[in-house]
């Protein structure tokens, strides 16, 4: 659009609400509904009216074809990073074996990424209103790019395993960075294009982890073929082979999440060349009814057009506090989901190994993270049949803490510790079964799928969530505050496992293994 020299303005809420760019986690958009109005003197809800939802439908209006597809692919950017570090964990294992990192190696990588994630994310979000969401979706794109290839040329170079070691962990914490700021960018446009592109965004970030699951299993499968060493049929946790097949999967698949990359960078471009982004973006007609001020160029009228100019108002801290209390319920439990699901995957899951002595146990690995992802993938898919979707604050909570059942389950399976031990000694584990762990995979990601993303919609849902009490202007607040606590309950599960390696060594030092 030519910048022009009428005066544009921007449509929000009655309360010049400022735009709250969303974490790095699943996001669902829920747009208010134009007829409700609830005032601010309205008394509280009793635990019963909790129960109550609204069943009318949100209408979202048209958008182009194009556009959603585009966003479907950033999605998948934006969460291919960590995706892509945790499935590498067996190659990531390989070259640090015989050293104490082996064991501990995953807690550490979690958890590193996670708090570097959630400082980034901070910063990121603070200073949207500044920057240029399409310079920033471009340079996060490049400078993940540039430390997936590292990783890839790491495949043909070899130190020391302490060396080694380090470089993953800074690749991690950059990688973490990168996509906060990726994150934040992407939402500011998504959101513009209202809930038809933010679910294309959604279900991206689902999609990517089993995409990038099924290459690595086609990876391993192929390393494994290709290896005559007999080996492959020792009992797991011995030594393999010399780390051939995990470098030759690690490099095939970092490889392709490069090249994925590269291609969503010159995607964002196209898209952002597009007439229906433009109208949009710089359009006061748009869905979003955004629109810039007066500008000299286009970067400059996008940058004030994805976020409001408005003053931010004196009890913006207050609201925060205020709606953070209210949706307490939904912020305890999408933390604690996320507390259950690190502090066992991968950590703990990664060190189970197949009660067959026959499968080679990079494949196993590749196998164990795809079940997850297809699970999660089932999960989030699940969200988007109105017969299965539950908006009780309560029944959500109980799910997300019922979770914890999952925890002694994996346990019970065929886990070991260091190079050979195993955790149960020579005791056979309770749970002597590959399908049977596999099963209990798949619940698990199914499980933090649907919660999650059930509790992420209810949150910031006007239409199933009374306790916004119709308030246009906390929508964004509540999605924030309720991502944020995503990613906190990431950091916090990062470090419970940890506390739970320790318990399953029997007191042991969990830093050391």
């Amino acid at each position: 659009m030519r910048p022009g020299n009428q005066k544009r303005s921007l449509s929000v809420s009655s309360s010049d609400a400022l735009y709250h760019a969303i974490p790095q986690a699943p996001v669902a958009a829920n747009p208010a509904p134009r007829c409700l109005s609830i005032s601010d003197t309205d008394v509280e809800l009793s635990e019963a009216e909790d129960e109550d939802v609204l069943d009318e439908p949100v209408v979202a209006g048209y958008l182009d074809p194009r556009i959603r597809w585009v966003h479907f692919i950033l999605g998948s950017a934006v969460l291919l990073p960590w995706n892509a570090l945790i499935t590498a964990t067996p190659y990531f294992i390989s070259r640090l074996s015989g050293t104490s990192l082996a064991s501990t190696f995953s807690s550490y990588l979690s958890i590193t990424f996670t708090i570097s994630n959630f400082g980034f994310l901070a910063h990121a979000t603070a200073t949207s209103k500044q920057a240029s969401p399409a310079r920033r979706v471009l340079s996060a794109m490049m400078a993940l790019a540039v430390l997936t290839l590292l990783l890839t040329l790491s495949t043909y170079t070899h130190g020391p395993p302490g060396l080694f070691f380090a470089f993953v962990i800074v690749n991690g914490i950059a990688q973490a960075g990168a996509g906060s700021y990726l994150q934040t960018s992407v939402i500011a446009v998504a959101s513009l294009f209202g809930p038809g592109a933010m679910q294309s965004l959604f279900s991206g970030q689902a999609a990517v982890g089993v995409a990038v699951s099924l290459v690595q299993v086609l990876s391993a499968a192929a390393s494994v073929h290709d290896s005559d060493s007999p080996s492959s049929t020792i009992a797991p946790r011995d030594p393999i082979t010399d780390g051939k097949a995990e470098e030759k999967s690690a490099f095939v698949f970092f490889g392709l999440s490069f090249l994925f990359l590269l291609v969503s960078a010159a995607v964002y471009v196209w898209m952002t060349r597009l007439p229906a982004y433009n109208a949009v973006v710089m359009s006061e007609d748009g869905p979003g009814k955004v629109v810039t001020p007066p500008a000299d160029d286009d970067q400059t009228a996008e940058t004030h057009g994805l976020v409001s100019s408005a003053r931010r108002r004196p009890d913006a801290r207050a609201n925060i506090i205020r709606v953070a209390k209210a949706n307490l319920i939904y912020e305890l439990s999408v933390a604690y989901i996320f507390v259950v699901t690190l502090a066992v995957f991968p950590p703990i899951t990664i060190s189970i190994h197949p009660t067959n002595p026959a499968t080679h146990p990079l494949l196993f690995s590749a196998l164990h993270f795809l079940l997850y992802n297809i699970g999660d993938f089932i999960g989030r898919y699940l969200c988007s049949i109105p017969s299965l979707l539950i908006w009780s604050a309560r029944r959500l909570a109980a799910m997300s803490f019922a979770r914890t059942i999952f925890i002694p389950l994996f346990l019970m399976c065929n886990l070991q510790q260091g190079d050979s031990s195993s955790v149960t000694s020579s005791s056979t584990p309770v749970i002597n079964s590959d399908i049977a762990f596999f099963v209990l995979l798949l619940l698990f990601g199914l499980s933090n799928g649907y919660v999650c993303s059930m509790t992420m919609m209810s949150a910031a849902s006007l239409e199933h969530n009374r306790r916004l009490k119709g308030r246009k202007q906390d929508i964004d607040i509540a999605a924030t505050v309720a991502s944020f606590s995503l990613v906190t309950g990431l950091v916090l599960g990062s470090a419970a496992s940890f506390a739970v390696r320790s318990a399953v060594c029997g007191g042991c030092n969990p830093f050391k293994g």
